[in-house]
């Protein structure tokens, strides 16, 4: 069995997800009542059987310190496994911080050989779905591989530039996936209808080659850099189809169906049966009482646990522990993150609030099936106020994440 090595890059954050980033990169975004996003890769990591794990973070990464900790959550302490926090080395100049994908994986070959790897495998922190890392690892083996890339079906959803890498990959008797045949980083016309999902599998030596040739160049991106130059010397690259669920949540929009994707009589995320492990201990959610329920409250089809209290109605709407929805109040097709407080008589409708966000009494925030709308952590909406949709309102100062 090869010794197997796997690096999350965690430290990103992206414009799109605008106040809900300002405080913490999108790999530490609270999802689905209870989690973040990052559960998924670290939970995946656990079930595969791969416990040595290195995060590299770089934005905000106290929020990433204090959510995964040692790794107990995800039972990844104990002699000769863990997870190691890799931020960047900091130095006096810009330069010193990642400056890229490869960058960051390039400042840390020091951490990697001193795990002894055979195979490195390279996840992305910020993507929802669920996958047995060891189907993954068997066709790399099967294949003889130098690099496999995972690679999921876009048929139907690309419109205008590509947001992804895309692969052209050879169609043999292996109906797990294929020679790479050629590759476009986020190409401006459509390529190929197979879509990467920045989870690359490496042979240990090549990686570590192809990080030392790319270190004198300008950029320093898996996707565009090192995949292309792979390829370019004849490397053996080959692409896994990933056939499950996945989403991507860079937009608030991305986010938000993903979060919906939860609902539903047949939900298309089965959180429980995924397996997805999280750390109790953050945001106290171990300490929290049980939920309770007004004598008026109504719920209909929607996620909450503990430490909520509902006496109005909620109904679509995901809630994170601590949130309060007072009597008469409505929220629907909302995200309401930890400690939220909604008072007597207020809508919400089509929002996703940051935590410790208040609605005062009689405010009413969106539309229904309007843009969504977006409250920065710690935001206080003054009571009757009316917050149009699509409003994005900044974190109030001196919050956290």
């Amino acid at each position: 069995m090869p010794r197997v090595l796997a690096l999350i890059l965690a430290g990103g954050r992206v414009n799109e997800l605008g106040v809900l980033t300002h405080l913490r990169p999108k790999s530490t975004m609270p999802f689905g009542g209870l989690y973040r996003i990052i559960d998924f890769p670290l939970s995946n990591l656990m079930n595969s059987g791969i416990d040595r794990v290195g995060v590299l973070c770089q934005y905000r990464a106290s929020s990433i310190v204090e959510h995964i900790g040692n790794g107990h959550s995800w039972d990844m302490v104990g002699r000769d496994r863990g997870v190691t926090l890799l931020p960047p080395f900091q130095g006096l100049s810009a330069s010193d911080w990642y400056k890229g994908t490869a960058d960051a994986v390039y400042q840390n070959i020091d951490f990697i050989e001193s795990v002894r790897p055979d195979l490195v495998l390279i996840l992305s922190g910020d993507h929802v779905y669920k996958m047995d890392y060891q189907e993954l690892m068997g066709f790399h083996l099967d294949s003889g591989a130098d690099c496999t890339c995972a690679f999921v079906y876009q048929q139907g959803r690309r419109t205008g530039p590509s947001r992804f890498g895309e692969a052209r990959i050879g169609q043999g008797d292996d109906q797990r996936g294929g020679k790479v045949l050629g590759y476009r980083e986020k190409p401006s016309e459509p390529y190929s209808e197979w879509a990467s999902m920045t989870i690359y599998l490496f042979e240990k030596n090549v990686l570590l080659d192809a990080l030392n040739e790319n270190a004198s160049r300008d950029s320093h991106e898996f996707g565009r850099d090192i995949l292309p130059a792979l390829l370019e010397y004849g490397r053996n690259v080959h692409g896994f189809y990933f056939k499950g669920y996945w989403a991507y949540a860079r937009t608030l929009e991305e986010f938000w169906k993903a979060n919906m994707d939860l609902l539903g009589d047949i939900p298309r995320i089965d959180i429980e049966k995924w397996n997805i492990r999280t750390n109790l201990e953050h945001e106290s959610i171990s300490d929290r009482g049980p939920a309770l329920f007004g004598k008026d409250a109504v719920i209909e089809d929607s996620r909450f646990y503990n430490g909520v209290r509902i006496e109005g109605v909620v109904r679509r709407s995901i809630l994170f522990p601590g949130v309060v929805v007072g009597k008469d109040a409505i929220v629907e097709d909302s995200i309401l993150f930890f400690d939220t407080q909604i008072a007597p008589g207020a809508t919400v409708f089509n929002t996703i609030s940051d935590i410790c966000v208040t609605v005062g009494k009689g405010a009413r925030v969106g539309r229904p099936g309007g843009a969504i709308t977006a409250l920065g952590a710690g935001v206080s909406v003054p009571s009757g106020i009316f917050i149009e949709e699509g409003t994005h309102l900044e974190p109030a100062q001196g919050m956290r994440s």
